[in-house]
């Protein structure tokens, strides 16, 4: 296996401050972990960890980028060996909670963000809309060639995303031993979605499905929660 290039020295300062800070976070919790802890943690100076991270705020979005980028890694070798379409969906799922399973006193600090569009750290803002659509190639890429109707196509990267977010809050909320509830809830909610996913294509239930999800695409739409097929 080829060794792994090794950062510049401007990289791997930046890289040190993270996972400093990370463990903090970890530790402290976000609110009272202060810039100052995080440089003194790094070994820096105050004002050199400014250099790199003007707040607390920029680096957990670094924070975002990571996990994004580890989910990216993580997940599609693997589902390039999984069996089919399900396999795929619980790679995607699980591996993401694999992910972030040390880290929920800090996604709960983030989560009374994730209401304000306008706050740089809202899940759902502007901000972070490059997350959201890396994240949403992931699960096209769960969808792989699977035969679905266009439109379900079209929207299921998203309803896969949203349910994603979903597992997370239960994830923080979930107080069973290794969150074995939540692992629980997403193989039962796959196995309904990926049921849903083949009724919605059965030739012999499209004249009853075919208008609710016309109907559905179309509510979508009107709020722009997707694009317009007609533009």
């Amino acid at each position: 296996m080829p060794a792994a290039p090794k950062l510049s020295k401007r990289d791997a300062t930046r890289e040190n401050i993270l996972t400093s800070a990370l463990k903090l976070f970890r530790v402290k919790g976000f609110e009272p972990t202060t810039m100052r802890d995080i440089a003194k943690s790094a070994g820096l100076s105050l004002g050199a960890s400014y250099y790199y991270f003007k707040t607390k705020e920029a680096i957990v979005m670094a924070y975002y980028d990571r996990v994004q980028a580890e989910h990216t890694a993580l997940a599609i070798p693997a589902m390039r060996k999984a069996k089919d379409f399900r396999a795929r969906l619980g790679v995607a799922m699980h591996t993401k909670l694999d992910i972030i399973k040390d880290d929920r006193r800090l996604l709960v600090a983030m989560f009374r963000y994730g209401g304000d569009p306008d706050h740089p750290l809202s899940w759902f803002g502007p901000a972070t809309k490059k997350q959201r659509e890396l994240a949403m190639e992931i699960f096209e890429a769960a969808i792989g060639d699977e035969k679905l109707p266009k439109d379900v196509r079209m929207l299921a990267p998203r309803l896969l995303w949203t349910a994603h977010m979903g597992m997370i809050l239960y994830f923080l909320n979930d107080r069973s031993a290794g969150q074995k509830k939540t692992r629980a809830l997403v193989d039962g909610g796959l196995d309904l979605l990926v049921q849903a996913f083949s009724m919605s294509s059965a030739p012999l239930l499209q004249p009853m499905v075919k208008p609710i999800r016309s109907k559905i695409v179309k509510l979508l739409e009107e709020a722009e929660l997707v694009e317009s097929s007609k533009s």
